[in-house]
C-alpha cells in the first residue's frame, strides 16, 4: 500500500528574503520542492539554491548523526549517547564558569537558526551563566547596517518593505550584487522595470556585476570610497537646493552639523577620491533627489568594512534630507545576507544587545529582562563579539567555547588565527548538522543537530515579516533540533549552578518558546504582542509590529515622520571619508575584494552538497584585469599566489573585465573542504568597525605573484562525490595547492608542487578506489615523476589519475564525463590530447544549459524570450537571467 505524499509549509533557508517553499515528502525523504504561491516574500518563485534544497538532505553521508566526544586532544572522538554529551557539556562549563568566572565562557551561533534556537541559547548565556558573550555571525552580516539605523532611526527596523520594489521610480543599489544574493527579490525589481522602462537604476560597485551590468548608472567606484560618495551627493544636493527642508525641520536633528561637514566634499573632490567622472556623481545625486520615490538597496558592500556604520550613515543621510522614507518605494532598505539574522536580532542573540531590542547598558532594560526571566541579576558588561571573542579565546580568557550552526575557520578574518584560537580553547562544543566544515577538527563535543526540513519554529526576514516553519521529515540518525539540546543543557546547568531558581528553562516545544519571547517583545517597538503560531497558520506570514488585538502588522515605518528616538526625530550624523584599513602600496598594490557566486552560499556546508551548484562556477578562482595580467606576463588559468602581511595563498587566474585595473576578486565560498587552504579570508584582516565591530571581510591590500609550482597532477573519478570528498579532503593540505570540483557524480582532483610528495600518490589511488586488476591501466616513468592511472567499469572509463604530465588530462576528463562505452585501444588514454578549450560554463543551472548553447543561438537571432521557449535557460528560476541579458547586449541583439 502506498501512502501519499505530505506537503509541508516551510522557508527557504538561504539569504534573507525568507522565501516560502511547500516541501513535498514521503515518510523521511523529501521527494520535491516549489514556491509558496501564498508566500508574500516570493509568491511561489524560488531561485537555484532554494530549487536544490531537497538535495542538501538527500544523503547522510557527512550529516552530523551522533554525538561525539573526545577525552583529550591527541585522541579522537567516540560516539555516546545523548545524556553523556549533555551531561559533559553541562559540567564543563559549569566548572569553568564557578572557576574562571561567567566571563570565561561564550557561545558563537548563528543567522541559521530559528527564532526559537536563539531565544533559549540567550536565555542560558545572559540569564542563568550571567555572560553577554554570545554573539554570532551576524556580526559579520549585519551589524553595521543595525547600527546606523538605531543611530538615525533609534531602533533596528528596516523602514520598507519588499512591496517597495514594485513603487521605486529610482533605485540604488550600494555594495550588492543583487542579482545574485537575493535574485528572488531581484525578479520582482527587473519585472518593475519591464512594465515602467524610465525607472533608473543605480549600482555602486568597484565591480562589473551582472547587477551592474543591468544599470542605468554604474559608479565603479575605488573600494571603500562609498562615504565620500554618498557626501559628494548630498554636497550637490544641497548647493542646488534639491533637498527637502520641511521634512528636514519637522522631522530631524543634526542636518547643520552634516551641511556644514560636506562642504569639503564638493563633486569634484568626491569624485576625484572614489575614481569616478564628476558627471556621473551629478547625475546618480539629481536622480536620487527628483525621483518620486528613490530605494536603496544595500549589503555587505557597506556593511563588511571597518568603516561601515559610517557607510550606512552617509546614505541614511542622503535619504533624510531629500525625505525619501516613509512612503512607497522610498527608503534605505538593508538586505538580510542570512534566513534569520533579524529573529536572533530580535531576541537579543548577540553581545552587545538584550532581548527585544533592549540594550545591556540601560538599568531599565536589564531589570525588565530580569523580571521577565525572574532571575536575579543580569550582567552590564557588554560581551565580547565575534573577533574579540576568539581573540580572547587565543589569550586563554575564554576558556571553553560554544559553536552553533556556523563555520568560524573559514568565515571569520584571519583564519589561521582562528585556527590557533581554538586549538589554544580548553574546551569546544560544536553544535552542527554537517561534519565536513573547517571548524569541525577542532571539536572536542560534536552535538549532531537537525537541518532544513527537520525543524519547527519561526524566522524573520528582511521585510520584518515573521514566518512559521514547519517540520517535514525526521532528522537523520540521532540528530535534534538545536532548542532542544541548547534546552537540556541549560536544565543541567541550572542544577548546578542556579538551583534555587525557578525552572528557567520549562520549554517542551518551540511554541512555548515563542510565547515566552513574545511577552518580552510587548510595548516594544517589535511588539508581536498579536501574534501566535495559531495565528501564523492561520494567516500566514505577518510583519511586525503586530500588537495585541490588531489584524495584520505594519508595513513600513515612520510613515509618519516620527521616529523611536527619544525626541521622535530622526537624526543626522556626521560622516568623514576614512580610507580602508589596509592601504594599498607598492609592495601590495592590489585591491582584493571578495564576494558571493550565484550558485553557492557562505561556506557551502550544505550547497555544497549538490553538484550542479558547481556547473555555473567549477573552480574557486582570482579575477584580474587582462592589461593587468598582460603586464605580469599572467596568463588565464595559470596559478598565482595571493599574499599580504599576514598570509599566502594559492589560486588559478581568472581574466575579465569585470574588475577595474589594480583590483582583483575571489569569491568568499571555496574553503578547505575544497581547498588547500581555508579560502580567501586567510588574507582578509582582522580590523572591525568601531561601532558596530563588524569585520572588513570585503577588502585587502595583496600582492600577486607567479606560483612556480611545476609538478601537476589532476585526477577525476565516478562515484558517490559526497563519500569521495571526504576522503579526498585531508589530503589537500599536504600540496602547496589542490582543490577539489564537483561535476554531476565526477569528482575532480587538481593538485601542484614543487615536486611529488613522498607517498601522496599512493593515498590518492587508495582513497578513490584504484585498484590493481585487468580494467585498470597503469604508466610510471621514475625518472622523470610521471604516474598514470586509468580504471574502466563495464567498458566505460571510470576514472584516472595523472601526475607530473597532464597534457592528455583534458582528453580523459571528455571521456570521465560522458560516460560512454571506450572505443579503441585503451592505451590511448595516455597519449591522446584535446586542443585546449575554453571553459563552457553552465549558464542556467535549473535546465543545464551551457554558454556556447546561448551564445550560438544569439547569434542566430534568437530573442530572450525565444531562448527561454527553445532552450529553456531563464524560464525556471530566473537566477541565469541577468547573465543571459549581459549577453544579448554583448552580442547586439536586442
Amino acid at each position: 500500500m502506498t501512502t501519499m505524499p505530505t506537503i509541508t509549509k516551510s522557508t527557504c533557508c538561504y539569504c534573507g528574503v525568507g522565501c516560502g517553499v511547500l516541501i513535498e515528502s514521503e515518510g523521511d525523504r523529501v521527494i520535491g520542492i516549489q514556491g509558496d504561491p501564498a508566500h508574500p516574500a516570493n509568491f511561489g518563485r524560488l531561485c537555484s539554491k532554494g530549487l536544490s534544497l531537497p538535495l542538501t538532505v538527500a544523503s547522510d553521508v557527512g550529516r552530523a548523526l551522533y554525538p561525539e566526544i573526545r577525552l583529550d586532544r591527541h585522541s579522537p572522538r567516540r560516539q555516546v549517547d545523548w545524556e553523556s554529551a549533555l551531561e559533559t557539556v553541562a559540567q564543563r562549563f559549569a566548572d569553568i564558569a564557578r572557576l574562571h568566572g561567567p566571563d570565561a565562557v561564550a557561545f558563537y551561533v548563528s543567522g541559521q537558526l530559528l527564532t526559537e534556537d536563539y531565544y533559549v541559547f540567550n536565555k542560558l548565556a545572559k540569564g542563568l551563566i550571567g555572560t553577554n558573550n554570545i554573539d554570532t555571525n551576524s556580526r559579520l552580516c549585519m551589524s553595521s547596517a543595525v547600527t546606523a539605523y538605531k543611530m538615525a532611526f533609534g531602533a533596528d527596523a528596516p523602514p520598507g518593505c519588499y512591496e517597495d520594489v514594485e513603487h521605486a521610480k529610482t533605485v540604488l543599489f550600494a555594495g550588492s550584487n543583487m542579482a545574485y544574493a537575493h535574485p528572488v527579490l531581484f525578479r520582482r525589481l527587473e519585472a518593475a522595470r519591464e512594465k515602467n522602462p524610465d525607472i533608473k537604476w543605480i549600482v555602486i560597485d568597484p565591480r562589473r556585476t551582472d547587477t551592474a551590468a543591468m544599470a542605468d548608472l554604474h559608479l565603479a567606484i575605488e573600494p571603500g570610497t562609498d562615504v565620500a560618495l554618498f557626501n559628494g551627493m548630498l554636497h550637490h544636493l544641497i548647493w542646488e537646493a534639491s533637498i527637502d527642508t520641511g521634512f528636514i525641520d519637522r522631522s530631524t536633528d543634526g542636518f547643520a552639523a552634516v551641511k556644514n561637514l560636506v562642504r569639503e566634499y564638493t563633486p569634484r573632490i568626491a569624485a576625484e577620491i572614489c575614481g569616478i567622472t564628476e558627471k556621473d556623481l551629478i547625475l546618480a545625486a539629481e536622480w536620487f533627489a527628483a525621483s518620486p520615490a528613490s530605494l536603496s538597496l544595500y549589503c555587505m558592500g557597506l556593511n563588511q568594512s571597518s568603516h561601515g556604520t559610517d557607510k550606512n550613515i552617509a546614505l541614511i543621510n542622503l535619504h533624510l534630507a531629500t525625505g525619501q522614507i516613509g512612503r512607497p518605494g522610498a527608503g534605505p532598505f538593508s538586505l538580510t545576507g542570512q534566513p534569520n539574522a533579524m529573529g536572533g536580532r530580535e531576541v537579543g542573540g548577540m553581545a552587545t544587545m538584550l532581548a527585544a531590542h533592549r540594550e545591556i547598558s540601560n538599568p531599565g532594560h536589564r531589570a525588565e529582562v530580569e523580571a521577565l526571566w525572574d532571575v536575579e541579576q543580569l550582567s552590564d558588561k557588554p560581551g565580547l563579539p565575534a573577533v574579540a571573542m576568539f581573540d580572547a579565546i587565543l589569550e586563554g580568557k575564554v576558556k571553553a567555547v560554544w559553536i552553533v550552526c556556523t563555520n568560524p575557520v573559514h568565515s571569520m578574518p584571519d583564519a589561521e588565527k582562528i585556527r590557533q584560537a581554538l586549538q589554544h580553547a580548553e574546551f569546544v562544543v560544536v553544535q552542527e548538522a554537517f561534519m565536513q566544515t573547517d571548524t569541525m577538527p577542532f571539536a572536542d563535543v560534536v552535538l549532531p543537530a537537525s537541518s532544513w526540513a527537520e525543524k519547527t519554529g519561526t524566522v524573520t526576514n528582511s521585510e520584518r515579516r515573521i514566518s512559521l516553519v514547519r517540520q517535514a521529515i525526521s532528522p537523520p540518525g540521532d540528530a535534534k533540533p538545536d532548542w532542544w539540546i541548547a534546552n537540556n543543557v541549560a536544565r543541567r546547568m541550572q542544577a548546578q549552578l542556579q538551583p534555587d531558581l525557578p525552572d528557567l528553562f520549562p520549554f517542551t516545544s518551540p511554541e512555548s518558546i515563542f510565547n515566552e519571547h513574545r511577552k518580552l517583545t510587548i510595548g516594544r517597538d517589535l511588539d508581536i504582542g498579536g501574534l501566535s503560531y495559531a495565528v501564523l497558520d492561520k494567516q500566514g506570514p505577518q510583519q511586525w509590529p503586530f500588537k495585541a488585538g490588531q489584524e495584520t502588522g505594519q508595513a513600513r515605518r515612520y510613515v509618519d515622520g516620527l521616529f523611536h528616538t527619544d525626541n521622535r526625530r530622526a537624526q543626522f550624523h556626521i560622516t568623514k571619508y576614512q580610507a580602508v584599513a589596509e592601504v594599498t602600496n607598492a609592495r601590495f598594490p592590489f585591491h582584493l575584494i571578495t564576494g558571493r557566486l550565484r550558485d553557492q552560499w557562505h561556506g557551502m556546508s550544505r550547497s555544497g552538497r549538490v553538484a550542479k551548484a558547481f556547473s555555473h562556477e567549477p573552480q574557486p578562482a582570482l579575477t584580474m584585469h587582462p592589461k593587468d595580467a598582460e603586464r605580469r606576463g599572467f596568463k588565464e588559468g595559470q596559478l598565482v599566489t595571493i599574499s599580504n602581511k599576514q598570509a599566502k595563498m594559492t589560486l588559478p587566474l581568472r581574466l575579465s573585465d569585470e574588475v577595474k585595473s589594480g583590483t582583483v576578486f575571489a569569491a568568499m565560498h571555496w574553503n578547505g573542504q575544497y581547498l588547500n587552504s581555508g579560502g580567501i579570508n586567510e588574507v582578509i584582516t582582522g580590523k572591525v568597525d568601531r561601532r558596530s565591530f563588524q569585520p572588513e571581510l570585503k577588502h585587502a591590500a595583496v600582492r600577486i605573484e607567479a606560483a612556480e609550482l611545476p609538478w601537476r597532477m589532476m585526477a577525476a573519478r565516478r562515484g558517490d562525490i559526497l563519500n569521495m570528498q571526504s576522503r579526498v579532503q585531508p589530503l589537500l593540505r599536504e600540496c602547496a595547492y589542490a582543490s577539489i570540483t564537483i561535476e554531476s557524480d565526477v569528482l575532480i582532483l587538481h593538485a601542484a608542487d614543487l615536486v611529488p610528495r613522498s607517498g601522496w600518490l599512493e593515498r590518492v589511488f587508495d582513497v578513490l578506489d584504484f585498484s590493481v586488476g585487468p580494467d585498470t591501466l597503469e604508466y610510471r616513468d621514475e625518472q622523470r615523476n610521471i604516474a598514470k592511472l586509468a580504471t574502466w567499469t563495464n567498458g566505460h572509463l571510470a576514472g584516472f589519475v595523472f601526475s607530473g604530465d597532464i597534457k592528455s588530462a583534458d582528453f580523459a576528463l571528455n571521456h570521465v564525463r560522458q560516460n560512454m562505452p571506450w572505443q579503441g585501444s585503451r592505451l590511448a588514454i595516455f597519449s591522446r590530447q584535446t586542443s585546449a578549450q575554453q571553459t563552457d560554463r553552465t549558464v542556467c543551472q535549473c535546465m543545464q544549459v551551457k554558454g556556447s548553447r546561448i551564445e550560438n543561438a544569439i547569434t542566430q537571432g534568437a530573442t530572450l524570450t525565444q531562448l527561454k521557449v527553445t532552450l529553456g535557460c531563464g524560464s525556471v528560476c530566473g537566477s541565469c537571467l541577468p547573465e543571459i541579458k549581459h549577453m544579448l547586449t554583448k552580442l547586439n541583439v536586442a
